[in-house]
């Protein structure tokens, strides 16, 4: 049985412990010879390197492991390599996420302004990275889930038309189906979904049972705008404090489910649908990225540093036998709801899409593709976040038809956006950068946009190259 070289690209991230640990409880669908950490962040990642030298030798202690900032080290003779990177790290986030509210602009990282300039610094290190990997493991599945996706899917369609093992994905959609499907007594690992859109922008059209056929999205919406009312108070209550930021956005989903009652839509088409709602959450003093600061950046590492003080697992307080071996010797289907329930969602839709690949299972997932008349009334370039048969050597795209006229009008503005953001990154054309600030809908404003793009220009420093 073959065993597989993996590498975590942004090793230093508060994500890349959970993703270690769930690699230890796969040991049998996806064996492993070595897993290595790569950072360029040589501090961060020692404190889950660190970790991760206990998890594994206490729990998988055949897998070599280590963690390095040398690129050979990292890349050579690798089977997948999982990147996670954010480039510019948290205090970048900062500038994204607070710049945009002093001209009365939403702050996020993804979407908006914040997103245009997270977009640039990922777009120039993940170019850098992809052709160091290549470099080095020349076959390697490159699985990308940094963020904002949507930009880095089309920058690397751009820089890197044929290579095929480029798959740019996200964690979301998954997410947002999984939290509503016990609505209607399913499980996920029952449905085939149907979705199309750019990434953090995007729609569920059909909801298929696997055994019967039978499209189960009708009656899901159905029965969410019948509970209406009932269900916002739930959620509501779920609301732990005016931190939880999830909780708030999951309550005002609901709102947009029953305005729009005909598809499922992404939880990040609020800042979009509901620019006023949206903005309203945070403020120039306090953004998500004080809540990531204060909240999992703590906690995360604090456990880090714990588990590496005692050197052990096993036999204290953070020891995971009973969680690890029900899976340890599991061979069945393996499905998120239920093998990786108490692990993130990223790290377990991320390993789904491994295990399709390495078993040619032809498993359905949404992954980030060129459009090429996947949905026939939508420019053919655009990288759709759209469902696709997973297999070992391709991946194969459903066609979706056409969609409607909203839907057209708000993915043909933002893939303007998208594009031309990645064309003045590649041309260092500023002209290209303030139509892609101006044309986004969360900006709006060629005023706002230039005066923007010259606070971000100052911000992200020798992050963001130079624009003529």
């Amino acid at each position: 049985m073959k065993k597989y070289n993996v590498v975590i690209c942004g090793g230093g991230s508060t994500y890349t412990p959970d993703m270690m640990e769930l690699l230890v409880m796969l040991q049998k669908p996806f064996p492993l010879n070595k897993v290595v950490l790569y950072d360029i962040d040589a501090e961060r990642q020692s404190i889950v390197g660190e970790f991760g030298k206990v998890l594994f030798k206490e729990y998988y202690p055949e897998v070599e492991f280590y963690y390095t900032t040398d690129k050979k080290e990292a890349f050579e003779g690798m089977d997948f390599v999982f990147v996670q990177i954010r480039a510019g790290g948290l205090e970048q986030r900062k500038n994204d996420e607070k710049i945009p509210y002093k001209y009365g602009r939403i702050g996020q990282e993804t979407c908006g302004a914040g997103g245009l300039s997270y977009g640039v610094r990922s777009v120039v290190q993940m170019i850098e990275l992809i052709k160091d990997v290549r470099e080095y493991a020349k076959d390697a599945w490159i699985i990308n889930y940094s963020n904002p996706a949507a930009i880095v899917a089309e920058a690397c369609k751009k820089v890197f038309p044929n290579d095929k093992k480029i798959v740019n994905i996200c964690d979301m959609p998954t997410d947002v189906i999984g939290r509503y499907l016990p609505l209607i007594g399913k499980k996920r690992s029952e449905v085939d979904c149907i979705y199309f859109g750019l990434n953090h922008f995007g729609w569920f059209t059909a909801v298929l049972d696997k055994k019967t056929g039978e499209d189960l999205l009708p009656g899901l919406l159905e029965y969410i705008v019948e509970h209406y009312e009932e269900l916002r108070a739930q959620a509501k209550e779920r609301i732990r404090n005016d931190d939880d930021h999830w909780g708030i956005v999951f309550y005002n989903h609901l709102k947009m489910i029953k305005d729009f009652p005909y598809s499922l839509p992404n939880t990040y088409n609020l800042y979009y649908v509901y620019p006023k709602l949206s903005y309203s959450h945070y403020s120039l003093n306090r953004t998500r990225y004080d809540e990531v600061i204060e909240g999992r950046e703590a906690s995360v590492f604090g456990f880090c540093k714990n588990v590496a003080r005692l050197g052990k697992m096993k036999g204290t307080e953070f020891d995971i036998t009973n969680k690890i071996s029900p899976y340890t010797e599991f061979t069945g289907e393996m499905h998120s709801e239920t093998v990786y329930s108490d692990n993130d969602v990223h790290a377990a839709y991320l390993v789904e899409l491994v295990l399709s690949i390495i078993n040619n299972k032809k498993e359905l997932a949404l992954v980030m593709i060129e459009n090429n008349g996947i949905v026939e009334n939508l420019d053919p370039g655009m990288m759709l976040e759209a469902t696709s048969i997973i297999g070992k050597e391709q991946i194969l795209p459903l066609k979706h038809g056409t969609v409607g006229q909203f839907e057209k009008g708000l993915l043909e503005n933002q893939y303007a956006c998208e594009s031309l953001l990645v064309e003045a990154i590649l041309e260092n054309n500023y002209q290209k950068l303030l139509q892609a600030f101006t044309e986004n809908r969360l900006v709006g404003d060629a005023e706002v946009a230039k005066a923007m793009i010259e606070d971000f220009k100052e911000a992200n420093g020798d992050y963001w190259p130079e624009f003529k």
